[in-house]
């Protein structure tokens, strides 16, 4: 896959009324290795992964034209991307759909994701234990958002968090006592804005991020995906974010390792986990 592909995949994901905005695909497509399969010069599928380390990886974005389902084009694909990855632990958010297919893959379920989405309510703040508060990100602060996001992913992805800062519309640190702690993103994606990643030590401190965020986009589209482990879908709700789709997680080879009092409540994408 290539650039002068990005027309037509954006052109794919539309036909199977994915959100995805020209703009998504030209975020991410920079710092990710993709195949696609063609007839006749015209894109019918898209695969495409993104390394993140010498042992990492996540795989998204794999579609199939409606009309050319059935076919094993994406097994043909998938295969394609794994190739070169063997020894690497490999994450993916699997639709309904395509679950057998990973499981085929060597691909096993080691949790789930709840989407949740709709116009977002103004948010009551949550209150903080003393020393605990919330501060707008700065240039400073990426090196410790990088590390922060590694520990809670389980892998680096330093390119990410930066392409990230440099476009979301706010980011926010949840801080203690000076030291940089958790923090969440607001960004420009799909029908309009998406909350994540978001990383914390505990669900206190990400519902602090998120009702911020949250607030801060009252009368707009909102969408976020979150762990259902993480016990958030209920109050996610009261926010007026309620749940379309609940994608499974899905790994082949070791689960990421992330670090203890640390973790992510939010994906960025589905894609990029």
């Amino acid at each position: 896959m290539t650039a002068a592909d990005l027309a037509a995949a954006h052109a794919l994901s539309a036909e199977l009324r994915w959100p995805h905005r020209p703009a998504d695909w030209e975020q991410v497509f920079p710092l990710a290795e993709g195949v696609v399969a063609e007839r006749d010069g015209a894109v019918l599928a898209t695969a495409l992964r993104w390394p993140w380390g010498p042992r990492h990886a996540t795989v998204g974005l794999v579609m199939v034209s409606p009309a050319c389902q059935g076919r094993r084009i994406g097994h043909r694909l998938m295969s394609a991307l794994l190739d070169g990855l063997e020894g690497h632990s490999v994450l993916l958010h699997a639709t309904p759909e395509g679950r057998g297919l990973y499981e085929r893959l060597g691909f096993v379920r080691i949790g789930e994701v709840r989407q949740h989405q709709g116009t977002a309510l103004p948010a009551p703040l949550v209150a903080l234990e003393p020393g605990w508060r919330l501060r707008p990100a700065g240039s400073s602060d990426a090196a410790a958002l990088k590390v922060l996001d590694a520990a809670a992913r389980g892998m680096p992805r330093d390119g990410l968090v930066d392409e990230l800062l440099a476009s979301a519309d706010a980011t926010v640190v949840l801080d203690h006592e000076g030291e940089a702690k958790g923090f969440a993103m607001l960004r420009r994606f799909g029908r309009g804005h998406i909350i994540g990643p978001v990383v914390a030590p505990d669900a206190e401190g990400a519902k602090a991020l998120i009702a911020h965020l949250s607030g801060l986009s009252a009368g707009r589209f909102v969408r976020i995906d979150i762990d259902f482990a993480s016990g958030l879908a209920e109050w996610l709700e009261g926010l007026g974010l309620q749940r379309v789709d609940a994608p499974t997680t899905m790994v082949r080879g070791e689960p990421p390792a992330t670090a203890p009092g640390t973790r992510l409540f939010a994906l960025a994408t589905q894609a990029l986990g």
